[in-house]
């Protein structure tokens, strides 16, 4: 798997500080939300309105609420599979540092060591 740079050559990869992949994850994250609140008042609606609704109406709600339903599991599919590719490409970009720089990465996490140490050794 390619590593994606945070930011490209001519300055476009990042607005803001943040990346376009974390931008896309958020609106993600937020459309997920929406679609779940979305099912959550459908089906407060239509359990609330099936005594008294017909089968016509009772049918097209419960379709609309199983579209609703299908678009929420469809987005957090989505959501799942970015983060678990961003969690690869976190782990390969450390393995590379740590090959590439095997010194830098032993002093720094013997640096860690000692704070983690000293941390407990103060309670």
């Amino acid at each position: 798997m390619d590593q994606t740079p945070l930011a490209k050559p001519n300055g476009g990869g990042v607005a803001n500080g943040k990346s376009h992949t974390q931008h896309e994850n958020m609106e993600a994250r937020e459309k997920l939300m929406g679609d779940l609140k979305q099912a959550v008042q459908e089906a407060e609606t239509w359990l609330r309105n099936a005594a008294a609704a017909n089968s016509d109406d009772l049918g097209m709600v419960k379709a609309k609420f199983e579209d609703t339903l299908r678009t929420a599991k469809r987005d957090l599919l989505k959501l799942e599979d970015s983060m678990i590719a961003r969690g690869k490409m976190a782990a390969q970009a450390t393995d590379h540092y740590v090959h590439d720089n095997p010194w830098k990465s032993v002093a720094t996490g013997a640096a860690i060591g000692v704070i983690v140490g000293l941390l407990i050794a103060r309670r």
